[in-house]
């Protein structure tokens, strides 16, 4: 066998990514994008870096604290129960114990790793996520949410001791499978969720970033690279007067606190970046 013949028979398949990616340089563009076919019925997320994948909190947390890939569902399952069983001092109204994705939501409200992964049914909302913190490139990305399919979860599940996984949750709706991403929040909505007109995409897979797995079929993902600090402004003075801040997608004091560092760099009278280097 030639040395030809050898190389090439060890080489690997590369899988083709299907990804739709698109620099945009000005907030009309990204308007006109967004509202318009294909991509003005799907659900949107935010990311600072436009370098970034879309991690689910617990992969990424996962992955840093060195846990084998092999313990990742079920130690994610365990967090679930600890939750449960330490929460109940906290919670007014305790979810049943089945509603394994009531649960999940709450984690996630309060800061807790999962795999469900924060998009929003509004590109402005995203936009202000995106780009409220970036000091670079941000990126807003899109998922075909109509064609993956969206659930509501719940209020009915069968009384159980201990949650289901989150595994058996996509099962019970038929999403399995390594490429299977649900799209959906749970029936009862807490108050943020509300706020940021928010929905959560629910991977089956935590060993991939969202992005990977989606990039895997057609017509489902695409990314928009927000460029420039000129884009950066124009658009997060248009969010402002329409009232999207962190204050009002927080609406608590922790939100209101957040929001002000946005006014450093506003002023109804002036520019206070007119001039900056």
């Amino acid at each position: 066998m030639s040395a030809a013949k050898s190389t090439a028979g060890t080489r690997r398949r590369v899988k083709k990514s299907y990804l739709f990616e698109k620099v945009v340089d000005s907030w009309e563009d990204f308007l006109q994008l967004v509202s318009a076919d294909p991509f003005r019925h799907w659900a949107f997320r935010g990311q600072r870096d436009a370098s970034w994948q879309v991690w689910s909190t617990v992969s990424r947390e996962l992955r840093s604290r060195h846990v084998a890939p092999r313990y990742w569902t079920s130690q994610e399952h365990r967090l679930i129960w600890i939750f449960q069983r330490k929460a109940s001092g906290f919670l007014e109204n305790l979810p049943v114990v089945a509603d394994t994705p009531h649960w999940m939501a709450l984690m996630q409200h309060h800061g807790a790793p999962t795999r469900l992964v924060d998009f929003t049914w509004s590109p402005y909302v995203a936009a202000f996520f995106a780009l409220e913190s970036s000091v670079e490139d941000a990126a807003v990305w899109a998922i075909n949410a109509p064609q993956l399919g969206t659930f509501a979860y719940g209020p009915e599940f069968a009384p159980a001791q201990r949650p289901p996984s989150p595994q058996e949750v996509l099962n019970s709706i038929g999403v399995r499978g390594k490429d299977a991403v649900a799209i959906g929040e749970p029936y009862f909505k807490n108050r943020r969720v509300i706020a940021q007109s928010g929905t959560f995409a629910f991977p089956w897979d935590i060993e991939r970033p969202i992005d990977e797995i989606l990039a895997s079929q057609e017509g489902v993902i695409a990314k928009f690279v927000l460029r420039g600090r000129a884009l950066r402004k124009r658009a997060l003075g248009e969010l402002y007067r329409m009232n999207i801040t962190n204050a009002t997608l927080f609406p608590d004091l922790d939100g209101l606190a957040r929001s002000l560092a946005f006014e450093l760099e506003y002023h109804y009278a002036y520019d206070p970046t007119d001039g900056e280097s």
